[in-house]
């Protein structure tokens, strides 16, 4: 690889890329797949959100200009990936006793709250499906006149065997689809094809539907992302980013619509950020009922960044495992970083020396080796420790790095005042869960952590009992 340059790694040629721009695109043209606005986001959501805004910053530090668009998906995401069941956003509406509209601004602003508080910069674009209905109505007819779909009984639907590079992208057996091409399929043609278009039903009235050249109904959630981004973007993007999950169905199927659309090249990059998965199983999932949000870890009493600092930890393509332990581990971590960084607040320089400039490489190189967050980390505790810089010269550097990790390390931290009264209640729960150790009364002694970190207290046992701090 060449040094001080951007190699990305692309979903879909499964290897790493020197990224450049095309020769007169001015700006990067980066979009990534939003959330269905109805409920709340949790940690795991957010995780890919962190691995785009650690994307984004590290394209702006190579120098290059971001016009990044992200989507709202407030209409059309089916309760199946096979285009049946419930549209989530009226399950919503209806569990809740609101509107549709409702619903979305709701979770829409509790979505960019939680943005805000790890520090994910806003896009340069936020665009919403209930505003694009033209723009994807014009894309279906264009598919429709060059003859890639087909009418069923509910809908208009994508024929992906006319595409025969339909496949590659998720490396998908369309033999062994083929072998089972007749099971569960209703009207539709193969187990691939996907709808455009879902018509209403006919005895009822959807909260959320409009005419078409094919009847009253509502767009499918694949042919949004399709219309919305090249519509703020082009009909080619450089980089297309989401989740592994979208991989197999929603981002092949927004290849295949768009590229017989138009003919191009839909995505120049694709990148895809791994699941994080609590205590070692599998992804963390809204429809399940059970899952952490940012909320929720800040009443436990943990900092956001120390969410931010725990999933620099790992790299963006690979698995991250939650749990509590590995939370109170980052919140320490990040204790300890800003005690170090703190210091430095206000007495930025330059970076003049020889030692300086090659921190800096060092910390290019890494996060230029497809965005290699934990390296870079080492980086910055490494020249923390390096005595050889002038303080002017570490602070630079630091603000440097913290561009591209984001962990706010030269803003000031208040640190939360406690009361005589907040500390004897915390050495009293101490001794407490120390006597329930003594009896191996485990049970006992988990809940009683549960209950210190909740007043914002990390625990830490040793041989001669336990230690505590707030976080």
């Amino acid at each position: 690889m060449i040094k001080d340059s951007l190699y990305l790694y692309n979903t879909a040629n499964r290897t790493k890329e020197h990224f450049t721009l095309p020769q007169g695109i001015p700006e990067v043209r980066m979009y990534a797949c939003g959330p269905t606005v109805y409920h709340y986001a949790h940690i795991g959501n957010l995780r890919t959100y962190l691995f785009e805004d650690l994307l984004r910053r590290s394209l702006e530090y190579f120098g290059f200009k971001v016009r990044h668009v992200v989507n709202i998906t407030d209409v059309g995401h089916l309760t199946s990936d096979q285009d049946d069941g419930e549209d989530k956003m009226e399950m919503s509406a209806e569990r809740m006793g609101k509107s549709v509209l409702e619903i979305a601004e709701f979770y829409s602003a509790k979505f960019k709250e939680d943005l805000k508080h790890l520090n994910i910069l806003p896009p340069t674009v936020w665009c919403k499906a209930t505003d694009h209905i033209k723009d994807q109505i014009e894309l279906i007819k264009k598919l429709e006149e060059k003859g890639y779909t087909y009418r069923t009984s509910d809908g208009i639907y994508f024929d992906s065997l006319k595409f025969p590079r339909y496949a590659d992208f998720a490396r998908l057996d369309i033999a062994g689809l083929k072998s089972g091409a007749r099971v569960n399929l209703g009207e539709k043609k193969f187990a691939t094809d996907f709808a455009l278009w879902k018509f209403s039903p006919k005895d009822r009235k959807r909260a959320m539907e409009w005419n078409s050249p094919w009847g009253v109904g509502f767009p499918g959630w694949h042919i949004e992302c399709s219309a919305m981004s090249m519509a703020h973007l082009g009909e080619t993007l450089d980089i297309h980013c989401g989740g592994t999950d979208h991989i197999r169905v929603h981002h092949t199927n927004e290849i295949a619509q768009s590229e017989c659309a138009t003919g191009k090249q839909f995505a120049r990059f694709w990148m895809h950020g791994e699941f994080l998965r609590e205590n070692n199983s599998e992804k963390m999932s809204k429809s399940s009922g059970d899952f952490l949000t940012l909320d929720f870890l800040i009443k436990k009493g943990f900092d956001p960044m120390a969410y931010r600092l725990f999933s620099l930890t790992s790299h963006y393509r690979n698995y991250l495992n939650f749990s509590w332990e590995a939370m109170e581990n980052a919140q320490e971590s990040l204790n300890s970083l800003r005690k170090r960084t703190q210091p430095f607040i206000g007495i930025e320089g330059g970076v003049k020396n020889v030692d300086a400039r090659e921190w800096s490489l060092k910390f290019k190189e890494y996060i230029g080796d497809d965005l290699n967050s934990s390296a870079a980390m080492g980086v910055l505790n490494l020249m923390l420790a390096d005595s050889a810089l002038e303080d002017s010269e570490k602070a630079a550097l630091i603000k440097e790095f913290d561009g591209v990790l984001g962990l706010r390390l030269l803003e000031k931290v208040e640190k939360a005042k406690h009361s005589v009264e907040d500390v004897a209640k915390v050495e009293a729960l101490i001794k407490e869960r120390d006597v329930a150790r003594e009896n191996k009364n485990f049970g006992e002694s988990d809940r009683l952590r549960d209950v210190l970190l909740g007043l914002g207290v990390i625990v830490k046992d040793g041989k001669d009992g336990a230690d505590w701090e707030w976080k």
